[in-house]
């Protein structure tokens, strides 16, 4: 689960994280409320004005503005709230902005130039183990670095038995160039990052940038937080972060009835039971001349409600052009499968796209008597080479 940037921040201020101080805001007057708030809190009086969405390059996409007083901060909270923020992870499309945070302003002037670093905490699963991932060339995209200046990427792996130890932050410390304060400031930056990532079972803690400012302070300008979804039953005030207009309405309404649904940019919409299924499934879809426009897995209870369900949020995407249901029966029997097809499809009524149905496993042979009995627009097969040849036949009417 993703989460914003305000609500990283507050769970890094729990675990002792030095952070670059703002207040969330949704309109603009509200923006110039927080702001006259938070000169009082931190006595800035220049103001970093950052759109909330779940996407990283917001400033190159303009959802950063600098304001330098109070109507400069409604100005650009009005600018950026409701904009369609177009970034590089956000697709064409771009994301609608909900939220802004009103910052402080850190870059201020003193005895040193200020200096940006990244930090990152990640799981390595080829190692299996934690890492940290850090580098002088903060504000930088890490992709870009790894391509041109991989040699400027630190990488200090973190035993799972022991945990981060003294010697690895001060080493993360030292290959940054930190001495003095800085490096006893970043030394305990790393120390209660490594901790709160831990505790929150977090799957990534990115701070890009980490800032040195000019009086030495290490602080988190920015930071992107991803929570491991498994995990939230022992987190509910973390759950609570949840954004919903921040993801699919597709996949949140697949969540309503626990399937997991992710959506693509195909024309073959597919519902299938079991993970693995549905990749190999996907496989087959574009084998035989398609394009997946979905995964969908309705789990191994595949029955008439969850059918319904899935078809109902499959036909919602417009560039459907058939579907394909793949289902191994092996908790459920496919005869009880058909008759959930049939039944789902005479309660959702006119479909308007052919379906091919594929039932291997318990019943196969007595659920494809079901499906071809029906009367219905569907074509049954039991082999997956079947299956295959049945969407060929349907793609050619597309």
């Amino acid at each position: 689960m993703n989460i914003h940037e305000y609500q990283a921040k507050d769970i890094l201020k729990r675990y002792g994280v030095r952070i670059q101080e703002g207040i969330v805001a949704d309109t603009p007057d509200k923006a110039v409320e927080v702001a006259r708030e938070l000169n009082i809190k931190t006595g800035t009086k220049w103001f970093v004005v950052k759109a909330q969405i779940h996407a990283g390059g917001r400033g190159k996409g303009g959802g950063v503005k600098l304001a330098k007083n109070y109507e400069d901060v409604r100005e650009k909270s009005g600018q950026i709230l409701g904009m369609q923020l177009v970034t590089h992870q956000t697709g064409p499309e771009g994301k609608k902005v909900h939220k802004v945070l009103i910052s402080e302003d850190v870059y201020y002037p003193g005895a040193s130039e200020p200096k940006e670093f990244y930090l990152a905490i990640l799981m390595d699963r080829t190692k299996g183990c934690n890492v940290i991932m850090a580098s002088t060339e903060g504000g930088m995209d890490i992709e870009e670095v790894a391509a041109h200046s991989p040699e400027k990427i630190i990488k200090e792996w973190i035993d799972p038995r022991v945990g981060l130890q003294g010697f690895q932050a001060r080493k993360i410390a030292f290959a940054l160039g930190l001495e003095g304060d800085a490096f006893k400031e970043m030394v305990k930056f790393v120390s209660s990052l490594y901790k709160a990532y831990i505790d929150t079972d977090a799957s990534q803690f990115e701070i890009n940038p980490v800032l040195k400012t000019s009086d030495n302070k290490i602080l988190a300008v920015d930071a992107k937080v991803n929570l491991d979804d498994n995990a939230l039953f022992r987190h509910p005030d973390l759950a609570e972060m949840r954004d919903i207009l921040e993801e699919d309405p597709l996949e949140v309404e697949a969540g309503h009835f626990n399937l997991n649904y992710v959506k693509l940019d195909g024309n073959i919409g597919c519902m299938v039971n079991g993970a693995g299924l549905a990749m190999a499934t996907m496989d087959l879809i574009k084998l035989s001349g398609g394009e997946p426009a979905n995964f969908l897995d309705v789990g191994g209870g595949a029955n008439a409600k969850t059918v319904e369900a899935g078809f109902r949020i499959i036909l919602k995407d417009p560039n459907v052009k058939a579907i394909l249901i793949n289902i191994f029966g092996g908790i459920v029997r496919c005869d009880r499968v058909a008759t959930g097809i049939v039944e789902a499809y005479k309660a959702i009524g006119n479909i308007p796209v052919p379906i091919v149905v594929r039932l291997q496993g318990t019943n196969a042979e007595e659920g494809a008597k079901i499906i071809d009995e029906s009367g219905l627009q569907v074509h049954s097969a039991v082999q997956l080479k079947d299956a295959a040849d049945r969407l060929k036949d349907v793609l050619k009417g597309v």
